[in-house]
């Protein structure tokens, strides 16, 4: 199974209908599109919304959008009113109500009118979280805030985003936690450590090879004795783990609530988590039933109440009962989001709703 992060490409041209003006409620779900060679946007129903101008577009993010012209990045609004011109060499989506901008070699951040809350001054960013955001300078990484204060000075190897107010930051060969202040609330003491999530971080002592993964609370105390060989992060009550080459479920208290009988566990999502059994997958609910038999070659996670599965060369989607809600045809699928997915067929890419019709034919 993929354990996909790449997302489709998003080069389609369209057979647009031409009706009735997109509404602004509409509008908040515009996606980009190419069209003889330059990008625009359609609405959710195959409508122009934008017209094709731009060398490129994305998908839109707290109302703005990133567009390229001649090599220039800036954002326009769910209008096609150019809000912020063109003139970054790159840029990152809005999040927070801030973008990270790059100019020549150095970024920086601004808001939502293109106003410098930050100057080019980073080697590297991250995205804001929880208020602040990771940056790199001088080879050190620590965090800003929305101003371009550093919050956590730049003293660190490597540092996380900020989950449920805390990060993993890096001290040579070990990772403790740090809070919103910059304090170290967790001292460097671990050979790997994760994100905090459902109130509680992997981490890993003993090694970096022969160590055990367990779990801490945000005081650093041990919630879950370090005995396994991998996990994952908490989701919804449930975390994978593996002991020896098979794979099973915690709960919140460290008891196996499914053993360990699984060669690819996957995080809970929606209430059903994928699996790899003898060569195929299936999936599971959160007391271990057998939702769906393994029988396809991949599976992915659920989304928007359906998954992508794959049976031999061709992908389709299942809905929870395990039933066909769009069968196999595909040659890649993307999961479903607002009710729309976007799939590809003979190297042309297009967008189904969840009957599995098109609503914009596979071009390119």
């Amino acid at each position: 199974m993929r354990r996909r992060t790449a997302l489709l490409g998003i080069t389609i041209t369209v057979l647009l209908s031409y009706g009735q003006p997109t509404t602004d409620t509409e509008r908040a779900g515009l996606l980009p599109v190419k069209l003889n060679g330059k990008y625009g946007y359609i609405d959710r129903i195959g409508r122009l919304a934008i017209n094709p101008q731009y060398d490129f577009a994305w998908p839109f993010s707290e109302g703005l959008a990133k567009v390229e012209t001649k090599g220039r990045v800036g954002y326009i609004d769910t209008t096609g009113g150019l809000v912020i011109d063109p003139q970054f060499d790159d840029a990152t989506d809005f999040c927070e109500g801030l973008a990270q901008v790059r100019l020549d070699d150095k970024w920086g951040h601004i808001d939502r009118t293109g106003k410098l809350t930050a100057d080019p001054q980073f080697d590297d960013v991250g995205p804001f979280v929880e208020g602040l955001a990771p940056v790199r300078t001088d080879g050190k990484w620590g965090h800003v805030d929305k101003t371009g204060k550093f919050v956590v000075g730049p003293l660190y190897d490597y540092v996380g985003i900020f989950r449920e107010g805390r990060a993993w930051v890096w001290i040579g060969e070990k990772c403790g936690y740090i809070d919103k202040t910059g304090k170290m609330v967790i001292n460097p003491q671990f050979d790997d450590a994760g994100d905090f999530s459902e109130g509680v971080a992997k981490v890993k002592i003993g090694g970096s090879v022969k160590g055990k993964w367990g779990f801490i609370d945000k005081t650093g105390r041990i919630a879950i004795n370090p005995q396994f060989d991998d996990v994952g992060s908490f989701s919804e009550g449930r975390a994978w783990v593996e002991i020896g080459s098979k794979q099973g479920y915690i709960d919140k208290s460290g008891n196996l609530v499914i053993k360990t009988v699984f060669g690819v566990a996957w995080s809970f999502c929606e209430g059903l988590a994928n699996v790899w059994i003898e060569g195929r997958y299936g999936y599971i609910d959160r007391d271990g039933k057998i939702i769906m038999i393994p029988q396809f070659d991949e599976a992915e996670p659920f989304s928007d109440g359906l998954a992508q599965v794959k049976i031999g060369e061709k992908w389709g989607y299942v809905d929870k009962t395990g039933k066909y809600a769009i069968n196999p045809q595909f040659d890649d699928a993307r999961p479903f989001s607002g009710g729309l997915a976007a799939v590809r067929v003979a190297g042309k890419q297009g967008y189904i709703d969840k009957t599995g019709k098109f609503v914009w034919e596979p071009s390119n």
